[in-house]
Protein backbone atom coordinates (compact mmCIF):
# COMPACT_ATOMS: atom_id res chain seq x y z
CA UNK A 1 0.00 0.00 0.00
CA UNK A 2 1.04 3.58 -0.88
CA UNK A 3 0.00 6.61 0.61
CA UNK A 4 0.68 9.89 -1.25
CA UNK A 5 0.26 13.67 -1.30
CA UNK A 6 -0.58 16.46 1.31
CA UNK A 7 -3.92 14.81 2.16
CA UNK A 8 -1.98 11.17 2.31
CA UNK A 9 -4.19 9.43 0.32
CA UNK A 10 -4.36 5.40 -0.01
CA UNK A 11 -3.77 4.57 -3.70
CA UNK A 12 -5.94 1.46 -5.13
CA UNK A 13 -4.18 -1.71 -6.30
CA UNK A 14 -6.14 -3.20 -9.67
CA UNK A 15 -9.02 -5.69 -7.77
CA UNK A 16 -9.64 -1.95 -5.48
CA UNK A 17 -9.47 0.12 -8.97
CA UNK A 18 -11.90 -2.32 -11.11
CA UNK A 19 -14.11 -2.30 -8.19
CA UNK A 20 -14.38 1.61 -8.22
CA UNK A 21 -17.93 3.56 -8.99
CA UNK A 22 -15.27 5.74 -11.40
CA UNK A 23 -14.04 2.90 -13.35
CA UNK A 24 -17.08 0.51 -13.65
CA UNK A 25 -19.63 3.53 -13.91
CA UNK A 26 -17.71 5.41 -16.16
CA UNK A 27 -20.13 6.12 -19.23
CA UNK A 28 -17.62 7.93 -21.62
CA UNK A 29 -17.23 5.58 -24.18
CA UNK A 30 -20.25 3.72 -23.39
CA UNK A 31 -22.87 4.12 -26.73
CA UNK A 32 -20.28 5.88 -29.14
CA UNK A 33 -20.29 5.47 -33.21
CA UNK A 34 -17.69 4.89 -35.46
CA UNK A 35 -17.87 8.76 -36.93
CA UNK A 36 -17.57 9.37 -32.86
CA UNK A 37 -14.46 7.42 -32.84
CA UNK A 38 -12.75 9.14 -35.44
CA UNK A 39 -13.53 12.71 -34.68
CA UNK A 40 -12.24 12.12 -30.95
CA UNK A 41 -9.03 9.99 -32.80
CA UNK A 42 -8.07 12.09 -35.88
CA UNK A 43 -9.10 9.38 -38.13
CA UNK A 44 -11.58 9.00 -40.92
CA UNK A 45 -11.92 4.83 -39.44
CA UNK A 46 -14.89 4.54 -42.61
CA UNK A 47 -11.95 4.87 -44.84
CA UNK A 48 -9.75 2.75 -43.57
CA UNK A 49 -10.74 -0.35 -41.84
CA UNK A 50 -11.46 -2.63 -45.10
CA UNK A 51 -9.38 -5.40 -44.81
CA UNK A 52 -7.27 -4.44 -41.05
CA UNK A 53 -7.39 -6.18 -37.70
CA UNK A 54 -8.77 -3.66 -35.18
CA UNK A 55 -8.57 -4.05 -31.40
CA UNK A 56 -9.99 -1.28 -29.22
CA UNK A 57 -9.57 -1.26 -25.28
CA UNK A 58 -12.74 -0.34 -23.18
CA UNK A 59 -15.07 -0.23 -25.91
CA UNK A 60 -17.95 0.17 -24.44
CA UNK A 61 -21.25 -1.75 -25.91
CA UNK A 62 -19.23 -1.83 -29.40
CA UNK A 63 -21.84 -0.31 -31.28
CA UNK A 64 -18.57 1.44 -33.41
CA UNK A 65 -17.06 -1.82 -33.37
CA UNK A 66 -20.54 -3.42 -35.06
CA UNK A 67 -19.70 -0.56 -37.90
CA UNK A 68 -16.15 -1.40 -37.91
CA UNK A 69 -16.96 -5.03 -39.05
CA UNK A 70 -19.43 -4.07 -41.91
CA UNK A 71 -16.49 -1.48 -43.20
CA UNK A 72 -14.80 -4.42 -43.56
CA UNK A 73 -12.70 -4.76 -40.42
CA UNK A 74 -11.51 -7.73 -38.26
CA UNK A 75 -12.81 -6.46 -34.85
CA UNK A 76 -12.02 -7.28 -31.39
CA UNK A 77 -13.27 -5.62 -28.70
CA UNK A 78 -11.94 -5.39 -24.62
CA UNK A 79 -14.33 -4.19 -21.59
CA UNK A 80 -13.96 -4.00 -18.16
CA UNK A 81 -18.28 -4.31 -17.42
CA UNK A 82 -19.34 -6.21 -20.78
CA UNK A 83 -22.18 -3.92 -21.20
CA UNK A 84 -22.41 -5.07 -24.38
CA UNK A 85 -25.11 -3.89 -26.79
CA UNK A 86 -24.26 -5.63 -30.15
CA UNK A 87 -23.49 -9.75 -30.50
CA UNK A 88 -20.57 -11.73 -31.40
CA UNK A 89 -20.03 -12.70 -34.73
CA UNK A 90 -17.32 -14.45 -36.88
CA UNK A 91 -15.30 -10.61 -37.86
CA UNK A 92 -16.23 -9.75 -33.80
CA UNK A 93 -14.89 -10.81 -30.90
CA UNK A 94 -15.85 -9.17 -27.49
CA UNK A 95 -14.11 -9.91 -24.33
CA UNK A 96 -14.69 -9.02 -20.33
CA UNK A 97 -10.99 -8.23 -19.13
CA UNK A 98 -9.08 -5.88 -17.26
CA UNK A 99 -6.70 -3.81 -18.48
CA UNK A 100 -3.96 -4.31 -17.82
CA UNK A 101 -3.38 -7.71 -17.72
CA UNK A 102 -5.49 -8.92 -20.85
CA UNK A 103 -3.24 -10.22 -23.58
CA UNK A 104 -4.05 -10.70 -27.34
CA UNK A 105 -3.63 -13.80 -29.15
CA UNK A 106 -2.47 -12.02 -32.14
CA UNK A 107 -0.90 -8.39 -33.72
CA UNK A 108 -3.47 -5.74 -35.29
CA UNK A 109 -2.92 -2.91 -37.54
CA UNK A 110 -5.12 -0.77 -35.45
CA UNK A 111 -5.31 -0.05 -31.40
CA UNK A 112 -7.66 2.59 -30.24
CA UNK A 113 -8.32 3.37 -26.54
CA UNK A 114 -11.66 6.37 -26.77
CA UNK A 115 -11.12 7.52 -23.57
CA UNK A 116 -10.51 4.64 -21.28
CA UNK A 117 -6.66 5.24 -20.55
CA UNK A 118 -8.61 8.04 -18.32
CA UNK A 119 -9.77 5.16 -16.32
CA UNK A 120 -7.15 2.89 -16.12
CA UNK A 121 -4.57 2.54 -13.41
CA UNK A 122 -1.10 1.54 -14.60
CA UNK A 123 -1.42 3.59 -18.11
CA UNK A 124 2.00 3.27 -18.95
CA UNK A 125 2.18 -0.25 -18.98
CA UNK A 126 -0.79 -0.32 -20.95
CA UNK A 127 1.26 1.91 -23.10
CA UNK A 128 4.44 -0.50 -23.12
CA UNK A 129 2.05 -3.37 -23.74
CA UNK A 130 0.38 -2.02 -27.13
CA UNK A 131 3.82 -1.33 -28.22
CA UNK A 132 4.08 -5.05 -28.51
CA UNK A 133 0.91 -5.59 -30.36
CA UNK A 134 1.19 -4.12 -33.17
CA UNK A 135 1.90 -5.23 -36.93
CA UNK A 136 5.08 -3.98 -38.73
CA UNK A 137 3.00 -0.97 -39.67
CA UNK A 138 0.39 -1.15 -37.64
CA UNK A 139 -1.07 2.39 -35.52
CA UNK A 140 -1.95 3.19 -32.52
CA UNK A 141 -4.33 6.28 -31.25
CA UNK A 142 -5.55 7.12 -27.85
CA UNK A 143 -7.06 9.96 -25.39
CA UNK A 144 -4.45 10.80 -22.86
CA UNK A 145 -3.98 13.06 -20.32
CA UNK A 146 -0.69 13.80 -19.37
CA UNK A 147 -1.90 15.18 -16.13
CA UNK A 148 -3.56 11.90 -15.29
CA UNK A 149 -0.34 10.61 -14.71
CA UNK A 150 2.11 11.79 -11.78
CA UNK A 151 5.56 10.66 -12.18
CA UNK A 152 6.98 13.68 -10.82
CA UNK A 153 7.97 16.14 -13.78
CA UNK A 154 5.39 16.04 -17.16
CA UNK A 155 8.21 16.65 -18.97
CA UNK A 156 10.70 13.99 -18.32
CA UNK A 157 7.49 11.62 -18.69
CA UNK A 158 6.78 13.45 -22.11
CA UNK A 159 10.54 12.96 -23.32
CA UNK A 160 10.76 9.17 -22.43
CA UNK A 161 7.83 8.38 -24.04
CA UNK A 162 8.97 10.60 -27.32
CA UNK A 163 12.22 8.34 -26.81
CA UNK A 164 10.23 5.23 -27.11
CA UNK A 165 8.77 6.27 -30.12
CA UNK A 166 5.45 7.49 -28.84
CA UNK A 167 4.00 11.17 -30.34
CA UNK A 168 1.98 13.39 -27.86
CA UNK A 169 -0.62 15.80 -29.79
CA UNK A 170 -1.34 18.44 -25.90
CA UNK A 171 -3.75 20.13 -27.99
CA UNK A 172 -5.94 17.45 -28.72
CA UNK A 173 -4.55 15.36 -25.92
CA UNK A 174 -3.56 12.41 -28.34
CA UNK A 175 -0.53 9.74 -27.85
CA UNK A 176 -0.32 7.56 -30.80
CA UNK A 177 2.45 5.09 -32.68
CA UNK A 178 3.36 3.29 -35.65
CA UNK A 179 4.73 0.13 -35.61
CA UNK A 180 5.67 -2.12 -32.79
CA UNK A 181 8.60 -2.40 -30.58
CA UNK A 182 9.83 -3.74 -27.00
CA UNK A 183 9.03 -0.53 -24.68
CA UNK A 184 10.86 -0.06 -21.31
CA UNK A 185 10.32 3.35 -19.45
CA UNK A 186 11.80 4.50 -15.94
CA UNK A 187 8.93 4.29 -13.88
CA UNK A 188 7.50 2.06 -11.10
CA UNK A 189 3.74 1.86 -10.47
CA UNK A 190 2.71 2.69 -7.09
CA UNK A 191 -1.36 2.92 -7.35
CA UNK A 192 -4.15 4.63 -8.74
CA UNK A 193 -5.89 7.35 -7.26
CA UNK A 194 -10.09 7.40 -8.13
CA UNK A 195 -10.77 10.20 -5.80
CA UNK A 196 -9.01 13.03 -8.35
CA UNK A 197 -11.73 14.39 -9.22
CA UNK A 198 -13.10 15.69 -12.80
CA UNK A 199 -10.49 15.85 -15.58
CA UNK A 200 -10.70 17.96 -19.20
CA UNK A 201 -13.99 15.76 -20.00
CA UNK A 202 -15.63 17.30 -16.76
CA UNK A 203 -16.00 13.43 -16.28
CA UNK A 204 -14.12 12.03 -12.69
CA UNK A 205 -10.87 9.89 -13.52
CA UNK A 206 -8.18 8.26 -12.50
CA UNK A 207 -4.73 9.42 -11.52
CA UNK A 208 -2.08 7.36 -11.96
CA UNK A 209 0.93 7.34 -9.86
CA UNK A 210 4.55 6.23 -9.95
CA UNK A 211 8.12 6.32 -8.70
CA UNK A 212 10.80 7.99 -11.16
Amino acid sequence: MHIVGPGRRRLLGPAELDASSVVANNAMNRGRRLRGYSRELGLNLTATLSGKTWLDLCCGEGHALAEGVIAGADVTGVDLVGHFAVPPAANLRLVVASIPGWQPERDYDLVTVVHGLHYLGDKLRVLTDIAGWLTEHGRFVANFDIASVEAGSPRKLLAALRSQGFGYDPRNRRISRTGPAVVELPYEYLGADDTAGPNYTGQPAVVSHYRA
